[in-house]
């Protein structure tokens, strides 16, 4: 990026589910705008450790809300997305009338913060659709069923892309949604991947005690829901201890969601309680321990039509710190890592199991894997990558 393209325009971005700047890939997007030279304002949830209703960071100005708990089914969502798109839109006005803004940036899920924008295209601001999750796909994951509530994501999911003047896709099977289901021209969609940023990933020296007097360890990153497939993970280990004899192997897993309390009690009644520690959310500094310390990293994401199209920023963290790992055979997990990972049958825990153990008892494997890896995300996938589409995308709305 070449000066700054973007100096004197105001961006507002709006995200629902996760506080700033805790969300890292909003974060980084944040940043990138105000180097480029914009003013940014942002929208957001109050969370753990991020209390306060209004802060600025770094120059940027955050505006928090409340939010009812994570909802846990449909009405829980209607909740939820109701008191969100309320606060989003009396904090959106307040913006606009102390300093007006140029583009609004709505980052999924839900696909209803269009509704927020709308008004406000009418007065000549711009909406830029930061497509971070397949909310009908979501949807299925985490209900198992169709119907109403399914029809009704597919229909907010093309009145959000009818409504962006530019839309940005985290991966190339985002992209192709927008183009085939939301109906977008090609030339209005720009991918900008969920980058990590190898300067903000510190490797810290090993912290033994993670490892729980074992030999290896084995590590895991990110929300404790029910499409995560956790579960899977579990029974893994439960192969692993008692059909493979194997009791050199502790897990970590750092990271809080829904399901966090449901898979801890799942761990106690399978008698593997002791192999197992949950950190829930951690800060940064628990969160590079774990990374610097375990030896390969995990992905037990379920094979559906959710995570075979999505990108998961556990997989380049586990590559930023020079780790491979295990998945299961997934589209955009394969992309995404290539040689740093093993592939395992979809949705099967016996070879999931089966492949940590084979990585597990080949250090120089390990080690060739990692390298790779962490090449892959300097040299292809990291942030510093995404700047130049990014900026890209806000020229082309400002442009319209």
């Amino acid at each position: 990026m070449d000066g700054e393209p973007l100096k004197g325009r105001h961006v507002l971005i709006i995200v629902e589910n996760l506080p700033l700047p805790f969300d890292r890939r909003v974060w980084q997007e944040a940043r990138t705008l105000k180097a480029a030279g914009a003013h940014v304002s942002i929208i957001c949830p109050t969370g753990k450790g991020h209390e306060k209703r209004r802060e600025v960071i770094e120059g940027i100005e955050i505006y928090r809300h409340p939010l009812p708990l994570e909802a846990k089914g449909p009405l829980g969502f209607l909740a939820e997305y109701s008191a969100a798109l309320f606060w989003e839109t009396v904090l959106a006005w307040r913006i606009f009338f102390k300093r007006r803004f140029d583009v609004i940036q709505g980052c999924n899920p839900p696909d209803l913060i269009f509704l927020v924008a709308l008004p406000f295209k009418l007065l000549g601001v711009r909406y830029i659709f930061d497509h971070h999750d397949i909310n009908p796909e979501l949807y299925e994951a985490k209900f198992e069923r169709r119907g109403f509530f399914w029809q009704l994501m597919l229909l907010f999911e093309k009145l959000t892309f009818k409504a962006a003047d530019v839309s940005i896709a985290t991966n190339e099977s985002y992209r192709a949604i927008a183009i085939e289901r939301g109906g977008m021209e090609a030339d209005r969609v720009h991918v900008v991947r969920s980058g990590p940023d190898p300067s903000k990933l510190k490797r810290v020296p090993a912290a033994e005690n993670w490892k729980n007097g074992r030999a290896h360890m084995v590590g895991y990153v990110g929300v404790m829901g029910q499409q995560e497939g956790i579960d899977l993970l579990i029974e893994a280990v439960q192969f692993i201890v008692s059909t493979l004899g194997r009791e050199d192997i502790q897990f970590v897993l750092v990271g809080s969601g829904p399901a966090l309390d449901e898979l801890r009690a799942l761990t106690e009644q399978k008698g593997l309680r002791a192999y197992f520690t949950f950190t829930g959310r951690a800060p940064d500094q628990v969160l590079f321990e774990v990374l610097s310390t375990m030896d390969i990293g995990v992905n037990p994401d379920r094979v559906n039509a959710m995570n075979d199209k999505s990108t998961m920023n556990k997989v380049m963290e586990f590559m930023s710190f020079e780790k491979p790992l295990v998945q299961f055979d997934v589209t955009e997990g394969r992309f995404s890592a290539q040689d740093a990972s093993l592939y395992a049958k979809p949705n099967d825990p016996v070879d999931l199991a089966s492949k940590i153990v084979e990585l597990i008892d080949d250090p120089e494997r390990r080690k060739q894997m990692g390298s790779f890896g962490r090449s892959r995300v300097l040299e292809k996938l990291s942030w510093q990558h995404q700047i130049d589409p990014l900026v890209a995308a806000y020229r082309q709305a400002l442009s319209r």
